[in-house]
């Protein structure tokens, strides 16, 4: 199909604002590091525990050019564009450390700047900015909408409504679909309805029973100041892909919103945002999947796919950062590590590696890096040893958040426990083969997972000095992801 005029467009402004970029990065060498992940999976934790553990001297051994004194300081700047929100980092390092909350998560696109000046290996005194931009992973699931018709997409959206699990809590909206009729009159009542419909749809997937990670459109679960606009106010018709829909009809107005929805929300992210990226770390909560079921795991892992599909990937050569950008490593990274004991991490990891296996063969193979390593930006527990009759199990010691459940007990947010969420298998493979049960099988007693959500650590403070965040293996993503661009 040759390309349309709006896509050859598309293209010509990237490309200048490439070589804007590459003409800037000259003088002034940049790497546009964009974190993402899908809900809960710990985006604002980690680039706070990232800079935070930078500019007050955090614990890098891994870390090549900070663990060997190259890097003289790092620092906070001011962000290169206006149009977009500052990352609150400061708010978040207040809420970690005084209040032991989590910050809340991440429903916008932000920015900061971080300065490094450091020492190359040669001797030469060098400084490298580095531009962290955090989205929400669910605005990733969007990018193919861009290719797609809305016939196209209604169809992939009831077929995947239709799968046993999501048709349960799809009930209500099918329901109301079957009184629709596509080629009626258009109707505003009957969009506002189904697209309310859709999207409680789409919110109960993402409970944590479920657990769902593939869920476009993105911007129905956080609209923004885009909530009750039109642009968010169009759901899925059982209509022919092929099909052709009559003048002023409920199939016209919902496809004329579906392309206001790209036009609207999509291209500029696509165009303004991710196009301008370098580096990338997906951050992915597998243990939500793992508390919900085997369901959750392969949603999961559709999730990833389609995310890593979104990426230009390739080897970076002066012609591509001069025409046209291309990613050229992508770390994946399991989060929450800490709620598991060591001796599962590398067992977690194996997990992660099997979801994005197939697509990061492709990506390998069009010259671009891949990693995958299991996390946890802040560690908020530590671990024990629990003696249950003749055994002793590797079990993890914290404070659950007000409102968990340990054994049957709710607890009050102070109270610190020992608990064994369970043993990962030694092949992956067997999780996969739904080999496990989850909390949406209906019976919590019977799950054979049980992750709590733990309060960020009580750290201890050493003079005037702010402690430093514990952390697992934050030090080995940031050598992947800058340590090369230190030497």
């Amino acid at each position: 199909m040759p390309p349309r005029f709006r896509d050859i467009v598309e293209e010509a402004r990237l490309s200048a604002r490439a070589l804007l970029d590459y003409g800037e990065g000259l003088f002034n060498p940049t790497v546009r590091l964009g974190v993402t992940g899908l809900s809960r999976a710990g985006k604002t934790v980690f680039i706070t525990a990232l800079v935070h553990g930078l500019t007050r001297g955090g614990r890098f051994p891994v870390f090549e050019a900070y663990a060997s004194g190259r890097i003289a300081r790092a620092y906070l700047a001011p962000q290169p564009d206006d149009a977009v929100p500052r990352f609150a980092y400061e708010n978040h390092v207040r809420t970690l450390v005084e209040e032991r909350t989590w910050p809340t998560s991440t429903t916008d696109i932000s920015e900061l700047r971080l300065v490094i000046e450091y020492q190359r290996q040669n001797g030469a005194d060098r400084t490298l900015t580095l531009d962290i931009v955090d989205y929400p992973g669910e605005w990733l699931l969007d990018l193919p909408l861009l290719g797609k018709s809305y016939e196209q997409w209604s169809a992939e959206s009831l077929a995947l409504s239709r799968e046993p699990l999501r048709a349960k809590l799809a009930a209500p909206w099918h329901a109301h679909l079957a009184t629709l009729k596509p080629e009626a009159r258009e109707d505003e009542q009957a969009a506002l309805t189904e697209a309310r419909l859709f999207t409680d749809y789409l919110r109960a997937c993402r409970d944590e029973r479920f657990a769902m990670s593939l869920l476009p459109p993105g911007r129905f679960l956080m609209p923004g100041n885009l909530a009750d606009t039109p642009a968010l106010t169009f759901a899925p018709l059982d209509v022919p892909i092929d099909g052709s829909a009559p003048d002023h009809s409920l199939w016209a107005m919902m496809r004329r919103r579906y392309e206001a929805y790209k036009d609207v929300v999509v291209r500029p992210f696509f165009r303004d945002h991710f196009a301008r990226l370098d580096r990338q770390i997906v951050l992915a909560d597998a243990l939500a999947a793992f508390n919900a079921g085997p369901e959750a795991l392969h949603d999961l892992e559709a999730a990833l796919a389609g995310i890593l599909d979104c990426f230009r990937i390739g080897r970076s050569t002066i012609l591509s950062a001069l025409f046209r950008p291309r990613i050229d490593r992508i770390l994946f990274a399991a989060t929450k590590a800490d709620h598991l004991h060591h001796q599962s991490h590398d067992r977690l990891e194996a997990v992660l590696r099997r979801i994005v296996a197939r697509a990061a063969e492709r990506a390998e193979y069009a010259g671009a890096e891949i990693d995958v390593v299991a996390l946890a930006a802040v560690r908020a527990t530590r671990e024990a040893q629990v003696q249950r009759g003749r055994d002793k199990l590797p079990s993890i010691l914290g404070t659950p958040a007000p409102g968990e459940v340990a054994n049957g007990e709710r607890l009050d947010g102070e109270t610190e426990v020992a608990t064994f969420p369970g043993d990962l298998p030694d092949n992956p493979e067997e999780l996969f083969n739904g080999g496990f049960r989850g909390l949406s099988s209906g019976d919590t007693n019977a799950a054979d997972y049980r992750f709590l959500r733990f309060r960020p650590p009580k750290l201890e403070r050493g003079g005037d000095a702010e402690p430093a965040l514990p952390h697992i293996r934050l030090d080995r993503a940031l050598q992947f992801l800058i340590g090369d661009k230190l030497q």
